[in-house]
């Protein structure tokens, strides 16, 4: 939850390949507060059932600049042996993108919902409500 010093942010994955959420997905956020600052790991989470990621750590007061950080290619390696489970295929498991990080300025006061889209080898990301 953003207050008048501080902004919030969320996000959720849509596998578009499938055109179902993405669950499982590891994601890590981190801040900084100014262009030139380091970088401050805050935690993390993953996806849900809905490809939502519901708990991310609140941003502190003076975030400039948010990374957040998904870890899709376990996800693509565990959707691959599914597959593989009802019809064995001799396919590359290796994933093109094996992580995603999205970078983004931030304001107080804001709400930033950043869905990734994403599938085995694109991604796409937008500023949602």
């Amino acid at each position: 939850m953003s207050t008048s010093t501080t902004a919030s942010v969320s996000t959720h994955i849509l596998d578009t390949s499938l055109g179902r959420p993405a669950e499982g997905v590891a994601i890590q956020l981190a801040a900084r507060s100014g262009r030139d600052a380091a970088w401050q790991a805050l935690g993390g989470s993953a996806t849900d059932a809905d490809g939502r990621c519901k708990d991310l750590p609140a941003l502190p007061e003076g975030t400039t600049h948010v990374r957040l950080d998904f870890a899709v290619e376990p996800y693509f390696e565990k959707k691959q042996a599914d597959a593989q489970q009802d019809a064995p295929a001799n396919r590359d498991s290796d994933a093109f993108f094996p992580e995603v990080a999205i970078t983004f300025a931030v304001k107080p006061g804001e709400h930033y919902h950043v869905p990734l889209l994403l599938n085995p080898f694109g991604y796409s990301v937008y500023r949602g409500s």
